[in-house]
C-alpha cells in the first residue's frame, strides 16, 4: 500500500478523504508552526491514523507534536532525508523542512512575498529569509498560502521597472495555482529577498522618508509598508 505524509494540515477532512479515495496510509505529519490554519487538523488525523508521528519545532506550544526537532536535525520522510532549518520571525517556533531541493517553509517565504512578523522580531525574520536564500537556487518552494498575485502587485509598486515581476504577473493571472515556485525566480521578483538591491533601497527610503543604512532596515520598512498596502 502507498504511503503519504501531510504538511501543515489546517483541516483533517480533505486529507482523510484523499487518503481513503486513493487507498493511502498516512505515515507522518510535518508542522512548520503552530498557527491553527496549519495545525487544526492534526488531532483528528492522529485519531484516524494511530501512532502517526508529528514532526514540529521543539519550541511548539502544541502537545500534538510527537517528534520535536531543531536546526540541523535530520529524519527520513519516505525516500527523502529532510533537514530542519529554524526560521523564527512569523512565529518563534517556525521551522522549515528541506531535502533534495524541496522546501516546505510554511508562512516565512511566499512566492513574491513573506509572512507577517507576529511573535518574532524583524531582524529574526530577515535572518530567516537570508538562510533560505542561501539554499540551492533550483530549490522548489512549497509555501503555506497562495498569495502570489497580491504579493506581485506590491512588488511592482516597490520595483515598477522590474520586468521579471510584470512578466510573472502576466503568467500568474492566467493560472489557478502558482506553486511551487523556484528560489532562483524568487530572487528576481521577491522584494523581501532583494533588500540589498538599489531600486528596493531607494523605494524603501522614499516610503520611510529617511536614509536606510542596512538591508535589515530596508526589510523592516517594506514589510511594514506591505502591512498597510
Amino acid at each position: 500500500m502507498r504511503e503519504a505524509w501531510v504538511v501543515d494540515p489546517g483541516e483533517a477532512a480533505p486529507v482523510i478523504a484523499i487518503l481513503k479515495e486513493k487507498n493511502i496510509i498516512l505515515s507522518g505529519i510535518l508542522l512548520t508552526h503552530h498557527h491553527a490554519d496549519h495545525s487544526a487538523g492534526i488531532a483528528e488525523l492522529m485519531q484516524y491514523s494511530a501512532n502517526t508521528p508529528v514532526f514540529g519545532s521543539y519550541k511548539s506550544p502544541l502537545r500534538t507534536v510527537t517528534h520535536p526537532v531543531r536546526e540541523g536535525d535530520r529524519f527520513l520522510c519516505l525516500t527523502h532525508s529532510f533537514q530542519v532549518i529554524d526560521i523564527p520571525g512569523h512565529t518563534l517556533d517556525h521551522v522549515a523542512f528541506y531535502a533534495d531541493n524541496i522546501l516546505f517553509c510554511g508562512d516565512t517565504l511566499f512566492s513574491g512575498g513573506c509572512g507577517k512578523v507576529f511573535e518574532g522580531t524583524y531582524p529574526q525574520m530577515y535572518t530567516s529569509l537570508c538562510k533560505l536564500a542561501q539554499l540551492n537556487e533550483e530549490t522548489q518552494i512549497y509555501c503555506g498560502h497562495e498569495y502570489t498575485y497580491a504579493n506581485l502587485t506590491f512588488g511592482s509598486t516597490v520595483e515598477p521597472f522590474n520586468k521579471q515581476i510584470s512578466d510573472k504577473m502576466n503568467v500568474v493571472s492566467r493560472v489557478d495555482c502558482t506553486l511551487p515556485t523556484r528560489l532562483l525566480e524568487e530572487k528576481q521578483i521577491n522584494p523581501f529577498l532583494r533588500c540589498h538591491m538599489p531600486d528596493v533601497v531607494v523605494a524603501a527610503e522614499r516610503y520611510a522618508e529617511r536614509k536606510l543604512n542596512m538591508p535589515e532596515d530596508v526589510f523592516k520598512v517594506i514589510r511594514e509598508w506591505k502591512n498597510n498596502f
